[in-house]
């Protein structure tokens, strides 16, 4: 071993150098990105100020709750300020913009945007909640749904990242969402919209594209995937991205477990019931009830 390090260590060490120009290494002169911890470092605080005292070791002092709070809002707007501008501007030097801008103007909108909407993402998350609630026989509790379920965990990092996509930041969204999707099992990419009372129960395996849009109250049962049908491609066999490629899902729909529903142009009406593993490509008109044919299976007795 010790041979080898007199002779091999430098030449390893040089071969894997950020110096050398390595197309993935965050280095503070070239790509200059915040890294992922501080991401979910926010992340966890934005958590903290929309659930006080419910993802910490211990309930928060209810004397000192509000300056707390302050506190932890002013530590969000610094650190996210931070990380936005450098999102930014690494993506203007990527795209190599000629006039982008200015990066530290943008970053300043995007997080002011967010933090004033934050009151309104806790409204549209109370209704969630309740929809949660209401949608199953096993909650005993509203905070055992809060302290607990994978989807309520998933939904609420879902419209911190989608309040980011808006303002134009994709790479922060990115971290956050891919974060939730390694905790919960359901990927929910940032750019998707949907509206409030959404309830995933159980959750695992869910995946909603970028471009589908989901109505109010809409309940999806594990395994459901919301996705493209296929991908266009340009002349030169890249694909084509920023086009609708992904379902939208009108007001009361349900769609349970294991279904699959497909395509930029299909369209679930409004109070539809999407059954267990249905395969779908194309539009259902409001009402529709969409089931696979019950198979029949075999059952032998023992010793047959």
């Amino acid at each position: 071993m010790d041979s080898w390090l007199a002779s091999n260590l430098e030449n390893v060490a040089i071969a894997l150098s950020p110096c050398c120009g390595c197309s993935v290494a965050n280095t503070e002169r070239d790509v200059n990105l915040p890294g992922t911890a501080a991401v979910i470092d926010v992340l966890e605080k934005l958590l903290a100020v929309l659930y006080p005292g419910c993802h910490g070791k211990a309930p928060v002092s209810h004397e000192s709750c509000h300056h707390h709070l302050k506190e932890t809002l002013q530590e969000i707007v610094e650190e996210l300020y931070d990380q936005t501008h450098r999102s930014f501007e690494y993506a203007c030097n990527k795209v190599k913009c000629i006039q982008c801008g200015d990066c530290k103007e943008k970053a300043r909108q995007s997080v002011m945007a967010l933090m004033d909407g934050l009151p309104g993402i806790r409204n549209m998350l109370q209704e969630d909640i309740q929809a949660a609630y209401e949608g199953d026989p096993a909650a005993r509790s509203t905070m055992e749904i809060v302290m607990s379920y994978p989807g309520l965990y998933a939904i609420t990092v879902h419209r911190i990242a989608h309040a980011l996509y808006r303002q134009g930041v994709h790479l922060i969204p990115r971290v956050m969402s891919e974060h939730a999707h390694s905790k919960t099992g359901i990927d929910i990419h940032p750019g998707a919209t949907i509206g409030a009372g959404f309830f995933i129960d159980h959750g695992t395996g869910v995946v909603i594209g970028e471009t589908c849009t989901i109505g109010k109250r809409v309940k999806l049962y594990q395994g459901v995937t919301l996705g493209a049908l296929s991908f266009a491609k340009d002349d030169t066999g890249a694909l084509v991205k920023g086009v609708k490629r992904h379902p939208d899902v009108e007001d009361k729909v349900v769609i349970y477990a294991g279904a699959t529903i497909l395509g930029g142009d299909t369209v679930i009406g409004h109070d539809s019931v999407i059954g267990g593993n249905v395969w779908l490509i194309h539009s259902v008109p409001p009402g529709s009830k969409v089931y696979n044919q019950t198979p029949s299976p075999v059952i032998k007795p023992s010793g047959q």
